[in-house]
């Protein structure tokens, strides 16, 4: 997307949707993507229609406001399918683009390193797959004839192979990424340093929290997404208690699947730490649903049951709000109450985060009756259980970590 490209937005309630925040994030998006918007068109769908997602009226609408105010691109925050974008195109004579398609062009614009390139590009390559189209006059199956054999294959077949064969490629020097960091993850193992990974709704303040924690210079700003490729750190929690902090992408609003695919290498680093800090910005008026989004991700990724604590953020920009530990009903730390602008309560979050990590957890491997249904759900609360299989008689046999204040559930 060209800086300052003039667009139209078009957001819609539909049945499944949450409405003005979403359209307040979707800005943003447009924004961060270098748009310049000139029109917003707004309206409910209780059904999207085959042809255009949108019904004739509404896209009538949106072309007139195309003509009049000179724009060259249409953005949707919603998921078109590949004939739904094509028909628009034709209709409104000019691109159109949803909210995956968006996000991409963000993603392609924020990689920095050879890696997070990598991954975007396959990201783009698997969206771009399903939308070539027979657009050009080569597109044509070659006739035969003398001079006009070919290879038996359109330009369109020819395309889709090349990017197939391209993904291919680039899935193969990521899967060395993958080997590259498992290696890393294996000598952090035998130093017997933990891994804690900061994950959480993008722009919550994960790279100013990294900063704060490892005296790093990650790049910051207040824009979705500022942080894309994963950077990793050694840090002093305390004078006698390292760790390796990680900061990732942020997760938002229905991530495109072929995004959570491509960055499996990155992910990874989430999908093996030893401890979350799930960032939340603690000022949103939407902080709740960010959450569960986050949380929606960590379970796709088989990360959700990791030990966690919540960190809520940017309590600077609440009234009277001041640092604070907050524990659960088994009297583990479960929310802290920081600013990683002003440094408010870092120093307790060192300490907590230091004790959640350096306190011994046990290790058994336990059986449990069909009876004792309700130990079971406990000890999957607490996300102790490690593993579990189902014998024939219906016995539970669980692999369980558990801390020493947490074994008295078992007596």
């Amino acid at each position: 997307m060209t800086v300052d490209t003039k667009v139209v937005l078009v957001h819609l309630q539909t049945s499944n949707r949450v409405a003005q925040e979403d359209f307040e994030e979707f800005h943003e998006l447009a924004i961060a993507a270098g748009a310049t918007p000139v029109a917003v068109i707004s309206g409910t769908l209780n059904r999207p229609e085959a042809r255009y997602f949108i019904g004739s009226g509404k896209a009538e609408e949106i072309r007139q406001c195309v003509q009049t105010t000179n724009a060259g691109l249409v953005l949707f925050d919603h998921s078109l399918t590949p004939a739904q974008e094509r028909n628009l195109e034709k209709f409104l004579n000019c691109r159109v683009l949803d909210r995956t398609g968006l996000i991409l062009d963000i993603f392609a614009a924020r990689a920095r390193t050879f890696e997070g390139k990598l991954q975007v590009e396959l990201a783009q390559l698997q969206y771009l797959s399903t939308r070539l189209v027979r657009g050009w006059t080569h597109l044509e199956r070659q006739k035969g004839g003398i001079g006009l054999r070919g290879p038996g294959e359109t330009q369109l077949e020819v395309d889709r192979r090349m990017i197939r064969q391209r993904i291919k490629h680039i899935q193969t020097r990521l899967e060395k990424v993958r080997k590259q960091r498992f290696e890393g993850r294996k000598a952090r193992v035998r130093a017997d340093i933990p891994l804690v990974s900061l994950v959480g709704y993008t722009n919550a303040g994960k790279s100013t929290l990294f900063n704060s924690l490892t005296t790093a210079n990650v790049f910051v700003a207040d824009q979705p997404f500022a942080t894309l490729d994963p950077t990793l750190r050694h840090v002093k929690l305390t004078p006698s208690t390292p760790a390796i902090v990680a900061d990732t992408v942020g997760f938002i609003r229905h991530l495109p699947h072929d995004l959570v695919e491509a960055f499996k290498a990155t992910l990874e680093e989430t999908q093996e730490a030893t401890l979350l800090l799930h960032v939340i910005d603690a000022h949103h008026a939407n902080r709740h649903d960010n959450i569960q989004q986050v949380e929606a991700v960590l379970a796709e990724i088989s990360a959700n049951k990791i030990p966690r604590l919540d960190i809520y953020n940017k309590i600077d920009l609440i009234a009277d709000c001041e640092p604070k530990l907050e524990y659960d009903e088994h009297n583990r730390p479960k929310r802290i109450w920081i600013s990683a602008a002003t440094g408010a309560g870092i120093e307790l979050l060192r300490e907590t985060v230091a004790k959640l990590l350096y306190e011994k957890p046990i290790y058994r491997s336990i059986c449990l009756s069909p009876s004792q249904g309700r130990l079971r759900a406990k000890l999957y609360e607490i996300g102790a259980v490690q593993g579990e299989r189902i014998d024939e008689e219906g016995n539970y046999w669980l692999k369980v970590r558990l801390l020493k204040k947490d074994l008295k559930l078992l007596t």
